[in-house]
Parts: structure tokens; C-alpha cells; sequence
């Protein structure tokens, strides 16, 4: 589990495809620090598995279903990306609960400089917007980030210029794609409306069998 909080900025060094997948090898330093064989580190928000690492670099293998629902598709060496460390049971939870678990891709849309701040815009697909809300919480390539306004599938979001600077935000270009988990806060509250293994959700006429009207 992660917080959001990009730690570091690091540099796609390869990223090689083969028959059941692709290996991806990330140079950094600071989240080596403490790393281990086995150890989960977000690569621009998808949870990933350490093999190899070294001083420099650490190396993951990526499944076939990371590579059809995220956009590492679109990596290639010399690629920024946004790094976390597991979260530990002393981690400060600066952002929101991140799975790193991607949910869909996302199409950035514009930029625009506001003072300071930043406001960013992304496209996103219609099945994913029901749980998205004004102010709520979003991982957008792993950052942590607050929901300024949504209509329809377009999601505008407000940056502080710390987290715009120091993540691959800053790099994005019209039509680029980014990887988006929504709020898995969302996802269970719908699960505990539906009832009878889904078949039934919870609705007034539901409510008037149960006596609640």
C-alpha cells in the first residue's frame, strides 16, 4: 500500500518485452535505501516487484495485465517516473490510501498556470467517473491528488507547485497517457449497497420490503 507522495524521480533505464511480459529496469538512489529482493515500489502509481536491484538501478518483471491496463506501454529508456516505497506502520499518511492496484488509463487534456498553482485536465473513461467527486481523493501516475471539479469525463485538478515540480506532471503533454487508480473508498461503499450476490441492489422498493418506509 502506498500514501501518493512521490519520494523520488526516477529514469526508465530499459524496458525489454518478451513472450510473457517485460522487464523493467528504473535507475534512482533514494528509495534503494532500504531496499530488499521482494520489496513493493510504485512505478508512476502500479505496484511493482523489486528482483534485482544494485547502487543504482532496481529491476521489476511486468505482467501482461499491468502491461493492458497501465500506460508502461508507452515507457521507453530515458523516461521520467514517479517512485513510492511501500508504506510502512510508522509512515505518515500525507496523501490518501493508494493500492497501486491501476484501475484505467486517463488522457491529459491541458495545463494551465494559475499564479503558483497549476490546474491540470484529464480525460477519463465513463464507467470510472462514478467514483470520482469534487474535492475527493485520485492517484493520478501514483500522486496523490484532490478532484477541483469533474463533468461528465472531464476531471480538473489543482496542483501545488511542490508536487508539480517534483513529479512527472511537469513532463506531460497533450494527449499523453497516465495511469489512474480512483479512491478504493468509492469501490466498497457500492459493493455493500448491492445485496443478494449482486442481483438486487438497495433501492425504495427494497426499502419498503425491509420496513424502512
Amino acid at each position: 500500500m502506498f500514501t501518493g507522495i512521490i519520494e523520488e524521480l526516477g529514469k526508465v533505464k530499459s524496458f525489454t518485452h518478451h513472450s510473457k511480459g517485460a522487464v523493467i529496469q528504473i535507475e534512482c538512489q533514494k528509495v534503494l535505501s532500504d531496499a530488499k529482493i521482494g520489496d513493493s515500489i510504485s512505478i508512476n502509481g502500479c505496484c511493482q516487484t523489486i528482483v534485482r536491484f544494485d547502487n543504482c538501478s532496481f529491476t521489476a518483471d511486468v505482467s501482461d495485465e499491468t502491461l493492458n491496463v497501465t500506460n508502461f506501454n508507452k515507457l521507453k529508456s530515458g523516461d521520467n517516473v514517479n517512485l513510492e516505497r511501500a508504506i510502512t506502520p510508522s509512515t505518515r499518511m500525507g496523501g490518501h490510501i493508494v493500492q497501486g492496484h491501476i484501475d484505467c488509463t486517463g488522457k491529459f487534456l491541458k495545463s494551465e498556470k494559475l499564479s503558483d498553482f497549476y490546474n491540470l485536465t484529464f480525460e477519463i473513461p465513463y464507467n470510472k467517473t462514478k467514483y470520482i467527486v469534487q474535492k475527493g481523493s485520485i492517484a493520478i501516475n501514483g500522486v496523490s491528488l484532490t478532484v477541483a471539479d469533474i463533468e461528465r469525463n472531464i476531471v480538473k485538478i489543482a496542483v501545488i507547485p511542490h508536487t508539480y515540480a517534483n513529479t512527472v506532471l511537469n513532463c506531460l503533454k497533450p494527449d499523453d497517457i497516465v495511469n489512474i487508480e480512483t479512491d478504493i473508498i468509492g469501490k466498497y461503499i457500492e459493493k455493500f449497497l448491492l445485496v443478494d450476490n449482486n442481483i438486487n441492489t438497495i433501492n425504495e422498493e427494497f426499502l419498503k420490503e425491509n420496513g424502512f418506509v
